[in-house]
């Protein structure tokens, strides 16, 4: 039985894209949450996850002369309640 905590994949993709190419990216990562899905796959690697309950969305925003940056973040657990469901316990002794 494969333990949790070493299930782990990481895909990460970086190119230069017109504003049209980045918009397609968008519609289809909007599409997929939609639909429960996203795929995500180029020529090193793919990966599939699956959506569902609430998710937390993270916008950064930032400019430092001519660099301007926006990254979005979004996450969520697999397993709706997981780690919600961990109680703390302080023992004074």
């Amino acid at each position: 039985m494969k333990d949790d905590k070493q299930d782990k994949s990481l895909f990460r993709h970086e190119s230069l894209q017109s504003i049209d190419g980045v918009q397609g990216i968008l519609k289809a990562i909007i599409k997929g949450l939609g639909k429960g899905l996203l795929s995500f796959r180029d020529e090193d690697g793919e990966i599939r996850l699956a959506p569902r309950g609430l998710m937390t969305l993270k916008v950064t925003a930032r400019r430092e002369d001519d660099h301007h940056r926006l990254d979005i973040r979004l996450s969520w657990h697999a397993k709706p309640g997981a780690k919600r469901n961990k109680t703390l316990k302080v023992l004074d002794e």
